[in-house]
This record gives structure tokens, C-alpha cells and sequence, in this order.
């Protein structure tokens, strides 16, 4: 199965959906108030026109009356401009309306996202959370504009043109509304097939996006194994699929409208057969007839236009099923008793952000940690980490090795609050992480990573990522710590200078050298480095080695290594196997143990001295 099938969801009317999708017009009333006034409006001057002409063949042409024929014909003229200010007035708010409200939906659904935990994104493909901002918001707003108050003046005008027909003759009006069985069984049709057709093109756009969005950021691994073909021509495949799809749909539009034009072509051939009979029996005036003609021209396309309207509801109903789907995702990670206790729940704000700046420098007694007995499953009785303790003191230097799947980048993941602990605390400065704002948190930690991310923007703009207390002569001091400066300095416009997508420009230590300047900047209690030096070449390790002690002094750090070369000198070395915590202690003690840190120790160093 695939991962997108349950793109295929909902129903063509849920009045349940409907209800929510209502209440993002209520802060527009007055603009809906005004739009829907217009369309009404328009209405009754759609439905004056017809009439205007029987009164004009009736009472002015049949009599040779030109004055009246005069007034009459300004009258038509007045209608017309009166019509065209109405429908700019009803176009122009809806326009506007369905604007503010796709920007407010949209702002919602990044703000969830930005909220949901790591777990989320591991379970679902960029391709279709793009899918939800972009493609569903742009069908709630044709439902919007064109769809939920516009639908009130087709059926004010279809309402009004029964009216009108049954009081100028009603025998006249039931042969016009004869054909209403066959205009019902072609709009049936027209709905079951075009309802299942849109489907399918949803979850062909939605394939189309996550594949491009995979593929063209891993274009260099595609090319490096030389994949081009294979993945051209899946993309075939999904493309062509996308394409049949919207050719199915196009087949049932190129049906449907021909076939209501024969039914009201049909309906006009009837009136004029019983309307032209009784006319010339002298029982139906000929502008009567006429107005039935025009009238029943008319009757027919607000039930075109609402079959229409009915596929942009459908549609609606769909693309807000999946976009209600992510906003009710839960956000397993909230802030704990500080914010319960100030009533901001994590629900009620969009975005987290520092509400201080960092402190010059650290607290000395700040950043104490502790894990207590924590075990940790990313899927239920899949432990990955098993009754883990250690601590770590403030300012205290913390190194933590193991093998490829160990566990180590998972305690960073719980320390950092990305996931929660199965089993056991975890402990910062006596108070438990889960009864901690998530800001106030994550603003203890600088973190980095082996893969830097790198925003679009300037270097300075990486360095502070928005942080408005990061002036740029802190931005100068951290690169300079870090020796950054030397190539940001050999740019053609420094820190100005542009950065690429996901720093494409700049070359791996680069990037490397740029995320420290970032932690740096920010001056956090608690330095976080994940595999930080695996990457670089040995004068940038070298480099970043000497960057590394300015950067730890009086701070507490955990350092997760592969090269043991880059965590002899901590404090303390953590060794974890297959999720435990096996071995504790410096480089010497765990050395003289000769257990898994020792032979870890010689298959990076085997031709060395060990002793």
C-alpha cells in the first residue's frame, strides 16, 4: 500500500466540515454580508430583464408606442450598469475574503506544523505536508470565493424564475420544468464521476510532489549512481497517471455542459411548440412567450453552474478532510507545568521563540543534568535505550561513544525534549524536562549537528537566525571563535553574502565552521555536539578543536563522537551498547578497563601505543 492512498478520503458533502470551514468567515461577516447583498441584488436584476422585454413587446412595440419603448430600453441600459457595479462589488469582496482567509488557514497549518514533534515527520513525506499548505488551501479558497456564498444566487435565481413562470402562466411554466428528470439524471451522473475523477488527480498531485521534493534533493545521489533513468522514468509513470486522471475529468466536463444545453434547448423547443400554439389561439401574449424563452435560457445555467459549484464543494470537502486531518494531529510534546500554570498552553501559540536574550555568559551553577533510569522506544516494546543513568555537573565536559545504533543520538533527541521518555526523567537543574516550557528548554541548549542546515539568506542571517539581541558584532566574535572569519572575510561581500539552498555553495567544513559560530552566538549553558567533526578535514577538525575549548570553558557540554580523538580530554566518557550504558569514566580509566571502549580505541588506533 501506498503511503499516499489515504489521500482517497471523505465524502461529497460533510456537514460536519462544512460547520468548521464556516468559521473561518465569521471574521469576515460584514464583507460576506455585503457580497452575498450584491449577489442577490444581481439576481433581481437578471430576473427584471426578461420581463422588461415582455413589457416592451406587449405594451410598447404592439402598440407603435416609441416613448415608452424609449423608457423602456433606459431602463435596460440602467440594469446593465447597475449589474456590472454589482458584480465588481460581489467579485472584488469574495476575491479579497478568500485571500485573507487561505493566509489565515495557511498561518494555522504552519504554525501546527512548527509545533508537532520529530515523530510526525518521520511518519509522513515533505511532498504531501506541502501538498496541504499550497494545493488544499488553494481549493478552499475557489470554495470560498466561488463556492459557499455565491451558491445563494443561483438559488435565489432558479427560486425566482420558477416564481415568475408559474404567475405569468403556470401551464406555459410545468411544460418548461418537463425536462427537470432528465436535468437531474445528467447532474447525478456528471456528480458520481467527476467526485471519484477528482480523487484520483488529488492523490496523483499529491504523488507528484512528494517524489519531486525526494528526488531533487537527493539529485546528487540519483546522478552519482547514475539513477537518472530510473527515476525519469518513474516519474513517467506518476506524471502520465496524473495526466489520464485529469483527461477522465476533462471527458465528463465535455459531456455534461453539452448535454444541459440540449435539455434547455429541448425546453425552449416545447415552449415554443404549446407556447407558439396557444399564442396563436390568442391565450398567451407573444412577450409573454419571449420572456418564457428567455427565462427558461436562464433557468438552465445556475443548474449548470451549481453542478460546478458542487464539484468545487466536493473538492473542498476533500482537500479540508486532510487539512482538519493535520490540524487535529496531537502535539504529543507540549510545554509542562510552567505554561498549565501561566495558561498558555503550547496550543495557543503559533511559534516558540526566546522571550530573552542569552546572558553574557552562563551561570557557573546552571546546566546540571541528570538522567534518571530512562529507556526510550521510538515503536512500542522496541526499546532503543534501556535503563540509562548518568549525570552530568555544570560546566562538567561529557563525551558519549558507541557503535552505529547504540543509542547516542537518542539522547540527545529526549535531552532536547524532540521525543519523551518512555521510562524514567530526565532531570535539568533538579526540575524534570516535562514540567518545563518547551522554550524555556530548548533555550538552555545550543546543538550541532554532522548535517548542518542552512537556511536560505545571508551568512550574518544563519549565524543569529533571526535573533534580534545577535548584533552584528556578535555575529564577527563568533565566527572569529570559531575561525569562520578567515573564508567569510574572503567572500565578496562578507557577511552579506548570500547563502544558497541548504548552503549548496559552501563546502562541508564551511558549513561545519558556520554552525559553531552559530552555537557560539548564542551562548548557551548546555553545548550539544552531535557528530559535529566526523565531516571536516583534519587542519578544519584542528581548527575547530582549538574553537571547541573557548567555546566549552565554564559550559556544561555533551559531545556524541565517532572519533575518539575529539573526546580524550572530556571530564567524563559515556560508552553505550546496544542501548545500555555499559562503561563510564575518563580516556585512562576506561582504557586500563580494556572492555568496549578499549576496542573501540584500537580499531581507530591499532598501529598506536595503547599503553
Amino acid at each position: 500500500m501506498s503511503i499516499h492512498d489515504e489521500e482517497i478520503l471523505g465524502k461529497a458533502y460533510d456537514a460536519r466540515l462544512m460547520r468548521r470551514l464556516l468559521t473561518y468567515l465569521r471574521p469576515y461577516t460584514r464583507h460576506v454580508a455585503l457580497a452575498l447583498a450584491a449577489i442577490i441584488s444581481a439576481s433581481v436584476l437578471q430576473l427584471s430583464q426578461p420581463y422588461l422585454m415582455k413589457l416592451a413587446i406587449d405594451r410598447y412595440i404592439a402598440t407603435g408606442d416609441l416613448h415608452g419603448l424609449n423608457r423602456i430600453a433606459m431602463a435596460f441600459v440602467a440594469i446593465l450598469f447597475a449589474a456590472f457595479a454589482l458584480d465588481y462589488i460581489q467579485t472584488w469582496t469574495l476575491q479579497m475574503t478568500g485571500q485573507r482567509i487561505m493566509f489565515d488557514l495557511r498561518m494555522q497549518v504552519y504554525g501546527h506544523l512548527q509545533r508537532l514533534d520529530l515523530q510526525f515527520y518521520d511518519r509522513n513525506p515533505v511532498g504531501r505536508l506541502m501538498t496541504r499548505v499550497t494545493t488544499d488551501v488553494d481549493v478552499l479558497n475557489d470554495m470560498f470565493t466561488s463556492g459557499v456564498v455565491s451558491i445563494f444566487g443561483d438559488v435565489f435565481t432558479l427560486l425566482g424564475i420558477m416564481i415568475v413562470l408559474i404567475t405569468m402562466d403556470w401551464r406555459l411554466a410545468l411544460v418548461a420544468f418537463s425536462v427537470l428528470p432528465l436535468i437531474v439524471i445528467v447532474t447525478q451522473w456528471f456528480r458520481r464521476n467527476v467526485r471519484e475523477s477528482y480523487r484520483t488527480v488529488r492523490t496523483w498531485i499529491a504523488r507528484i510532489n512528494a517524489f519531486l521534493q525526494e528526488h531533487i534533493t537527493g539529485m546528487p545521489t540519483v546522478q552519482l549512481f547514475r539513477r537518472e533513468r530510473r527515476a525519469y522514468e518513474r516519474f513517467d509513470g506518476i506524471n502520465r497517471a496524473h495526466r489520464d486522471a485529469n483527461v477522465d475529468s476533462i471527458f465528463y466536463y465535455a459531456v455534461f455542459y453539452p448535454l444541459v444545453e440540449v435539455v434547455g434547448a429541448l425546453a425552449s423547443a416545447l415552449i415554443i411548440w404549446y407556447g407558439g400554439g396557444w399564442t396563436l389561439q390568442g391565450t398567451i401574449a407573444i412577450g409573454s412567450l419571449v420572456a418564457f424563452l428567455l427565462y427558461s435560457q436562464r433557468f438552465f445555467r445556475p443548474i449548470s453552474d451549481m453542478s460546478e459549484k458542487f464539484n468545487v464543494l466536493q473538492a473542498a470537502m476533500a482537500s479540508s478532510e486532510r487539512i482538519f486531518k493535520l490540524l487535529d494531529t496531537p502535539v504529543q510534546i507540549t510545554s509542562g507545568l510552567g505554561a498549565r500554570g501561566s495558561g498558555l498552553g503550547s496550543q495557543e501559540r503559533p511559534m516558540l521563540r526566546a522571550t530573552h536574550a542569552p546572558s553574557a555568559r552562563p551561570d557557573a551553577g546552571e546546566g546540571h543534568i541528570a538522567f534518571e533510569q530512562v529507556s526510550f522506544a521510538y515503536n512500542p516494546g522496541e526499546y532503543v535505550l534501556r535503563d540509562v543513568s548518568f549525570e552530568v555537573r555544570p560546566g562538567e565536559r561529557l563525551g558519549i561513544v558507541g557503535a552505529t545504533g547504540a543509542g547516542k543520538s537518542t539522547l540527545i533527541n529526549l535531552l532536547l525534549r524532540f521525543y519523551d521518555v518512555t521510562e524514567g526523567r530526565i532531570l535539568i537543574d533538579g526540575r524534570d524536562v516535562r514540567d518545563m516550557e518547551l522554550a524555556e528548554v530548548r533555550r538552555l541548549f545550543s546543538l550541532v549537528l554532522q548535517d548542518v542546515h542552512l537556511f536560505s539568506g545571508t551568512i550574518a542571517d544563519n549565524i543569529r537566525l533571526g535573533e534580534r539581541s545577535i548584533d552584528d558584532e556578535r555575529v564577527r566574535r563568533a565566527a572569529q571563535a570559531v575561525h569562520a572569519d578567515r573564508f567569510v572575510q574572503a567572500l565578496p561581500l562578507g557577511y552579506a553574502s548570500p547563502v544558497a539552498e541548504r548552503g549548496a555553495t559552501l563546502s562541508v567544513g564551511q558549513k561545519q565552521l558556520l554552525s559553531f559560530a552559530r552555537a557560539l552566538a548564542f551562548n548557551p549553558r548546555v553545548l550539544v555536539l552531535d557528530e559535529a567533526t566526523s565531516s571536516v578535514d583534519t587542519e578544519t577538525e584542528l581548527l575547530i578543536r582549538d574553537a571547541l575549548h573557548v567555546l566549552m570553558a565554564g559550559r556544561t557540554t555533551i559531545a556524541i563522537a565517532h572519533r575518539l580523538s575529539t573526546i580524550q580530554d572530556m571530564d567524563k566518557i559515556l560508552v553505550l551498547h546496544k542501548g545500555q550504558l555499559r562503561e563510564s569514566g575518563r580516556h585512562q580509566d576506561l582504557l586500563a578497563q580494556r572492555g568496549i571502549y578499549y576496542k573501540l580505541y584500537q580499531l581507530q588506533y591499532r598501529d598506536q601505543d595503547v599503553g
